[in-house]
């Protein structure tokens, strides 16, 4: 090869200096629903709240939520209007979720798009078998390690349920221990129930530096749902919100209504039913403290009506929860939506399609939180190593989608067309051309672009192989400490690490 070629080649393999597609881009350019439409969503959302109420409302918050000014009908607390529009008022419209390393850290709030995780999946796609199999610590261990390298995951909530940790306190500390040694992002993490909140605040002292360090500037956020579709309250989960705003611990409260099961089956019904319902979680911690942050994560699901099944990877999900974005963003509230969900159990045709058509959507949007976007396969009941590497490049195209095309005198390229077509009348080669190489494309690590002819004579391999192969070097080789020696001492001197 010629060292000319030699030169170009390697021009093309290195990595940009330019990122064409940064986490953060902006969104808010798909609106799903007119400015009338929006407007009756959330006037029926409030006649809701305010003639029907919320049931099964905890004596405590009831104690709060009547001294707020909301009023008693029967067994069930009413919401003025007045009440739910002072909680929009006071809710922070934009924060920061803090990582341990603060170069990580990400700010929410208006229109701009993050990728993130969510989930409990009770299975795992198995790297090796290509099996379902239980979920274990180990995985979420190694879940953590490998998307901790992967620059379109903002924050992680843990993908996973260690099925083989039956205590529920172990499993609590477990699931944040995994996320402390592991990543320096922000995290997230449920509580099973109130008590276990201040032993593991102690330990996200220990990781912060000392006593208290982790209230001053916490990188852990809790994921709560608060409200039972349709329109009552959780007590326990109630109970979790007071002892995490206890320990100024910022929280995403979790809509997660079913249409035509624990909510209406029109899409209308459904938006309008599960915005009332995180109005409510809205309401609820306003009403504790003013100001507290929270993600407004209003997440309307949709079944399968013929069977019941799960159906995470529908165009309905996506035209919901687009438009649950728009209503959040409408607000002025931080939104968080669940979007980019396939119910394919391999990575296959299937997983592509409802994976790329539901990201796209919740990402023009405008979803400032996009969770469940990546590794999650099966309904929401796996977890895939292969997925997170694939979901990782996919990401990087929606990005792209979002920032658009820059058009100015010099993009425009008049000069450029000119000297092409007088001259040699091609562009390869050019400088503009070189420029744009570097400044305006995202190039691909798994997708294929060879013609065929070079892609059999490299193995004829499948994206799925490809995504195989990267997260297991991955794996291999990336096994970062984020604690030191003398913290994850004391963390297992005080709890039960398992792994």
């Amino acid at each position: 090869m010629r060292s000319g070629r030699r030169k170009k080649v390697a021009q093309r393999a290195a990595p940009t200096k330019f990122d064409p597609c940064p986490p953060g881009a902006i969104g808010g350019q798909y609106k799903p629903l007119s400015e009338t439409e929006v407007t009756q969503v959330y006037d029926t959302a409030v006649r809701l709240l305010s003639e029907l109420g919320m049931g099964e409302v905890p004596e405590r918050l009831a104690q709060d939520l009547l001294r707020n000014g909301a009023t008693i009908s029967g067994e069930r607390v009413l919401f003025p209007k007045e009440l739910i529009e002072r909680a929009i008022k006071t809710a922070p419209k934009q924060f920061t979720l803090h990582g341990r390393d603060p170069n990580r850290s990400i700010h929410i709030g208006g229109d701009s798009v993050h990728f993130g995780t969510g989930g409990a999946a009770v299975q795992t796609l198995d790297i090796d078998t290509a099996q379902y199999r239980p979920s274990t610590l180990k995985d979420l261990h190694h879940f953590t390690r490998l998307q901790d390298t992967l620059r379109n995951v903002s924050w992680f909530t843990r993908c996973c349920v260690a099925t083989d940790v039956p205590d529920n306190f172990d499993l609590d500390v477990n699931t944040v221990f995994a996320l402390l040694k592991n990543t320096t992002k922000p995290v997230a993490t449920s509580f099973t129930i109130a008590p276990h909140v201040a032993p593991i605040v102690r330990m996200l002292d220990i990781a912060a530096g000392g006593e208290g360090e982790f209230a001053k500037r916490p990188f852990l956020k809790a994921h709560i749902s608060p409200v039972i579709s349709p329109l009552r309250y959780a007590e326990d989960a109630v109970d979790v919100v007071y002892e995490c705003i206890k320990h100024n611990i910022p929280m995403s409260c979790i809509t997660a209504a079913q249409a035509g099961a624990t909510a209406p089956a029109t899409l209308a019904g459904i938006l309008t039913q599960s915005l009332a319902e995180t109005l409510a979680s809205l309401v609820m911690v306003q009403t504790i403290s003013p100001g507290f942050p929270m993600v407004f994560s209003n997440w309307p699901f949709v079944i399968d009506l013929r069977t019941g099944a799960f159906a995470g990877g529908s165009g309905e999900t996506a035209v919901l929860n687009a438009a649950s974005a728009q209503v959040s963003n409408w607000l002025g509230l931080p939104s968080g939506v669940a979007s980019s969900m396939t119910d394919a159990k391999a990575i296959d045709a299937q997983y592509g399609m409802e994976k790329g058509m539901t990201s796209i959507a919740a990402a023009l949007s405008g979803g400032n939180l996009i969770y469940e976007s990546s590794g999650m396969t099966a309904s929401l009941l796996g977890a895939s190593f292969e997925g997170f590497v694939l979901d990782d490049e996919m990401h990087s195209n929606s990005y792209r989608a979002l920032r658009g095309i820059e058009v100015n005198d010099a993009t425009l390229g008049f000069e450029t067309i000119c000297e092409a077509v007088l001259g040699e009348g091609h562009f390869l080669g050019k400088s503009d051309t070189y420029a744009a190489m570097e400044r305006d494309y995202f190039y691909p690590d798994i997708a294929d672009r060879n013609e065929p002819r070079t892609w059999a004579e490299t193995g004829a391999t499948s994206a799925w192989e490809r995504a195989n192969l990267k997260a297991k070097n991955i794996l291999a080789e990336h096994k970062p400490a984020y604690l030191t020696d003398e913290q994850e001492r004391a963390i297992r001197a005080e709890f039960n690490i398992l792994y």
